[in-house]
């Protein structure tokens, strides 16, 4: 992206004094778009020359910064493949599932990810765990994290051909690095010997450096069975589960809301 110094930016409006002492400062570079925006804002405004130099530079340092995090937060987002699009203002708690509000706000403060603890979001079909899944990953995003979501039955397979195709060590080192992993849908299905290692090896690279996210149908006291091997279950509970946050929800499936009504039929 083309730049320019915003000392020369600034040049039009400076007295000679201030030029002189922006002159000897430091080279701050701008990308043109931001600079640009930011200078047509503000000579719309009739006292732009009584404004104060510091705060006229202050305001295009403002708005390059500004330009740069929005740009960043995008890619961020794209990179995380997030399968809804969902924010925290758009959770919805009227709704009755037994949505934790106090712990829901808690964790939008992003002190979990700092503490490399992990989100467990169990309930029935339907009331909203990829929803509020992908709402914590984009709060995530937002404070600077990376990000990645795939679903359970989706990424096993992909393992597996990583496999044969020699990128499953390259997919593990991706998953390790990603500050907020989200797993959605686990326990659909009975997991494999390799499965089972698969997980282990995930669990374990992250325990202690990283934090996930886990969607299930199934309630945490259910997930032991449903690993299948009690050794194996032993290992990648104790690394997901002890260091975790609970949303345990219920009630009606949220989808209904958006059921087509079609008029009876008259007579």
């Amino acid at each position: 992206m083309k730049k320019i110094r915003i000392t020369d930016l600034a040049k039009p409006v400076l007295s000679e004094v201030e030029q002189r002492l922006v002159d000897s400062a430091p080279e701050v570079t701008l990308s043109v778009d931001a600079a640009l925006k930011t200078a047509s804002e503000r000579t719309g405004l009739k006292d732009f020359g009584a404004e104060d130099f510091e705060e006229r530079l202050g305001l295009l340092i403002d708005s390059e910064l500004a330009e740069r995090e929005s740009r960043q937060n995008t890619a961020r987002l794209k990179r995380a493949r997030l399968k809804q699009a969902a924010t925290p203002e758009d959770v919805d708690f009227r709704h009755p599932r037994g949505l934790d509000r106090a712990l829901f706000a808690r964790l939008m403060t992003g002190r979990w990810v700092g503490d490399h603890q992990n989100v467990l979001i169990c309930g029935p079909t339907g009331v909203g765990k990829t929803f509020l899944a992908c709402a914590l990953a984009n709060q995530a995003c937002r404070q600077g994290c990376s990000a990645f979501y795939v679903r359970l039955p989706r990424l096993l397979p992909a393992l597996a051909i990583g496999r044969a195709d020699g990128s499953y060590a390259k997919t593990l080192a991706q998953l390790a690095k990603t500050d907020v992993l989200v797993i959605d849908d686990w326990g659909l299905a009975p997991l494999t010997d390799e499965s089972r290692r698969d997980l282990l090896e995930i669990f374990d690279d992250r325990h202690g450096t990283r934090a996930t996210i886990i969607t299930s149908q199934l309630a945490v006291k259910h997930w032991h069975e449903a690993i299948g091997d009690p050794t194996l279950a032993d290992a990648i509970l104790d690394r997901l589960v002890h260091q975790a946050h609970s949303l345990n929800l219920d009630g009606e499936s949220l989808r209904k809301k958006g059921k087509p009504q079609w008029p009876e039929a008259t007579p």
